[in-house]
């Protein structure tokens, strides 16, 4: 198998804490420079990150990448043990992607202050913290985000919360953990797990590299070897 992933894609960190966290190292990592040259679209039709390349084609999303690898490897899988705890992961890792890290994306546009529209920003950050206030009643109290280990619900969670303490002040709006209580001990807890450390780390490196301006110039490098290549 081949995960199609950046560093800095939130969709994409939470498929590799799941490969890490279910013990799947046979996964090739790339990020074809082609894509940046406007093929990705011509390989996956929807035209984000994450895609995962199988034996019989693509499978693209996040999610639907999310429940392969668990139908792929049930005896690891990481969605729960019960139909209690399956609803719960599910919609923890909802609100994670729909009401949290969608509503950041649209967002984005709005961190340069020569452009800001504050009324998008407005609904938008809003709307951020609607799912953080959603997420404070549905989170688990102990160690993990549901039940007594980590789930899927963990690999989606972990990347969101790094957008919300890490992008969302680039708006000039706070940091929505910080007017949580479960979220926020949530948060202080997961980051001393593994796989999650470990995730973190990648998205860290590559928010770095996209602000010192090394991601640029490794594309821009990767594409000009491609060109001279055809």
């Amino acid at each position: 198998m081949k995960l199609i992933t950046g560093n800095l894609s939130p969709y994409s960190a939470k498929v590799r804490m799941q490969l890490y966290a279910m013990g799947i190292d046979d996964v090739e990592f790339d990020l074809p420079a082609s894509f940046f040259m406007g093929k990705l679209s011509t390989y996956s039709p929807i035209g984000r990150i994450p895609v995962l390349e199988v034996e019989e084609g693509i499978v693209p999303e996040s999610e639907v990448i999310a429940e392969y690898l668990d139908d792929c490897y049930p005896d690891r899988s990481m969605l729960g043990e019960s139909p209690w705890i399956r609803s719960q992961v599910r919609l923890i890792s909802r609100i994670a992607d729909v009401y949290l890290m969608n509503n950041i994306f649209m967002a984005l546009p709005q961190v340069n202050r020569k452009t800001r529209v504050d009324a998008v920003r407005d609904l938008l950050a809003g709307q951020v913290t609607r799912g953080m206030g959603a997420l404070e009643q549905h989170i688990g109290q102990g160690d993990y985000a549901v039940g007594g280990k980590l789930t899927r619900a963990d690999c989606t969670l972990v990347p969101a919360l790094f957008l919300c303490e890490r992008t969302v002040p680039m708006l000039d709006v706070e940091n929505p953990i910080l007017a949580t209580t479960h979220v926020a001990a949530y948060w202080d807890k997961i980051q001393g797990n593994e796989f999650a450390a470990k995730v973190l780390d990648e998205m860290d490196r590559g928010l770095r590299e996209r602000q010192d301006g090394t991601e640029r110039k490794r594309i821009e490098a990767a594409i000009a070897k491609q060109k001279a290549q055809l």
